[in-house]
Formats: C-alpha cells, structure tokens, sequence
C-alpha cells in the first residue's frame, strides 16, 4: 500500500442504534496502526446513530438519524476528495450503511460511479421485509433504487448507481434458509454477481471478470469490502458470521484486480466488531490484507 496515494476517514456507524460494536472499529484500526498507512488522516465524521426506534411507516430503526449521518459523511467525504485531489479515500466504518454517505459524495465529486460489492449478504431487502429494520440489511437495494424516498434519494439523483453498473462479489448461495433464499431473488436481473462457490473455485478469474464488467462505468468505480465475506474460520469478529465465505487468500486474489484497476476511485471497510476481537489480533491481519492488497 502506498502510503502517499490514500487518505482515510472514519465512519462510526452502526446502524441499530445500540452501539453492539462496529462504531468503535475505527478507533480500533487506527490503534493497530491503520494512520501510518495512509498519507493523511482525516479523522471522523459524525456519523453516531443513537436511536433505536424503528419508523412505523418505512419500517427502518432510526430513520432520520440515518438520513443526518448519510448527509454528515457525504460533505466530510466530498470536501476530502476537493482537498486532497491526488489521494484516494479509504472509508473505515461502521457498517455497510457507510455507503448511504459515500456514494451521494460520489455522484456530487464525480458524477456517477460504478460498485463492486464484496459481501457475504446481497443487502437487497427494505424496511419492511427486513427482520431488524437495520439500514445494513438494505443499503445495496437503497442504492440502487429500491427503499424509503427518504433514503434513495440521498444523492439527490435516482438511482445513487445504477444496478447494471454494479457487481455483487462473495455472497452465500448455499445452505441458506427460507429467508435468505427469498432475498436473492430480490436482485434485479442486471445486477452482475459472482458468488462465494464461484470466488472459492477461482478467485483470479472471478476478480478479472468483475473487473471486466464495469471496466468503461461512469468515472470510475468504488469498491466496497464486508468483511463478513470472509468465512468465520479466517475472521469472526464481525454481526453476521456465516459458514461457506472466503479465505485471506481468495479475498486477496479477487480483489488483487479491481484494487489495480485504474478505475478504481476508492475503497470503503465495513462491519468489523472490535468487541469480538480482545487481542487485537484481527484488526492486525485486517490491517495486513490492507496493506498487501491496497495499491
């Protein structure tokens, strides 16, 4: 990773509003070292969720909170991508909500982007058909147009991306029960994906394929990395560990191309629980991956 190409910022959200652990993985991965690795540090944006009421009519927990920290880290997020024009943005969160706050930041720096999503889940549900209510079950539907106004409307333009410009790398489609089984079929036909049986088999050719997909989308094309994509036996401080994920390797062998690709406009990391790691140990080798796979 080279250190002079990157800028990071925090984003402390967890979307619950119970504060279960993932806010506090920025403050972790700096402690591990994450500063030293980047040219800047620009610090956090206010992005703390502290509700945990659930909105009747959309069915989301803390909608207006929601709706404040997407604003709050998409002017943090475009105001850093104006001053520091040379370095890209690493984005920690938090959950994968960060998303709601990064790409209205996108379309307002850059116009529009494309999305690789490296993820256990699709992310694909809304409000109401979502268990928890948690904007972490839907933010990839939120983005692509499907959800509350109050939330697909964040970036002012609709759809924040467009589903064809988009690519759903890792997620489960084995084993899965009712529920899971009915969220994929959610997904929009023009929703590319490469799931996780796919990335284990070969993971150079999934990357190179994602990569090829969106290789003339928008300006460029944000990559955004769950680590509960990760099979628990590699990593298992995250929310929603889930059997059949990748390991170390094959999430670095997939990313290894679109991480190289001069499309590439930034990279966010999301739902790592410190809480669940009481040794460190995790962040480190969070840290690590970073290091060798970031270029």
């Amino acid at each position: 990773m080279d250190a002079a190409g990157w800028f990071l910022l925090g984003a402390p959200w967890e979307c619950s509003g119970s504060a279960r652990g993932e806010q506090a993985a920025p403050h972790a991965f700096r402690e591990a070292g994450l500063s030293s690795m980047v040219g800047r540090d620009v610090g956090d944006a206010a992005t703390v969720i502290d509700r945990t009421d659930r909105d009747e009519p959309t069915g989301v927990i803390a909608l207006s909170e929601t709706v404040r920290a997407a604003h709050a880290l998409a002017d943090d997020l475009a105001v850093a991508m104006t001053d520091l024009p040379r370095r890209r943005p690493l984005v920690v969160g938090g959950d994968c909500s960060i998303l709601l706050g990064i790409f209205p930041a996108l379309r307002r720096h850059l116009g529009s982007a494309g999305l690789w999503f490296v993820d256990g889940h699709p992310d694909y549900l809304d409000g109401l058909s979502s268990d928890t209510g948690e904007t972490a079950d839907m933010e990839l539907a939120i983005l692509t147009g499907v959800g509350t106004e109050a939330l697909t409307t964040l970036a002012g333009t609709y759809p924040m991306v467009s589903a064809g410009d988009t690519v759903l790398i890792g997620h489960r489609t084995e084993g899965l029960d009712a529920a899971s089984a009915a969220e994929l079929v959610r997904l929009p036909s023009d929703l590319r994906r490469i799931d996780a049986p796919t990335v284990v088999r070969d993971p150079i050719v999934a990357g190179r394929q994602a990569a090829a997909w969106l290789a003339g989308t928008g300006t460029g094309v944000w990559l955004h990395l769950d680590l509960d994509v990760l099979d628990p036996e590699s990593l298992n401080a995250v929310t929603y560990p889930q059997p059949g994920g990748l390991d170390w390797d094959q999430l670095a062998d997939v990313v290894a191309p679109l991480a190289r690709s001069p499309r590439l406009v930034g990279v966010s990391v999301a739902d790592f629980r410190p809480d669940l790691d009481p040794t460190g140990d995790q962040a480190t080798r969070v840290l690590d991956f970073l290091g060798r796979a970031l270029p």
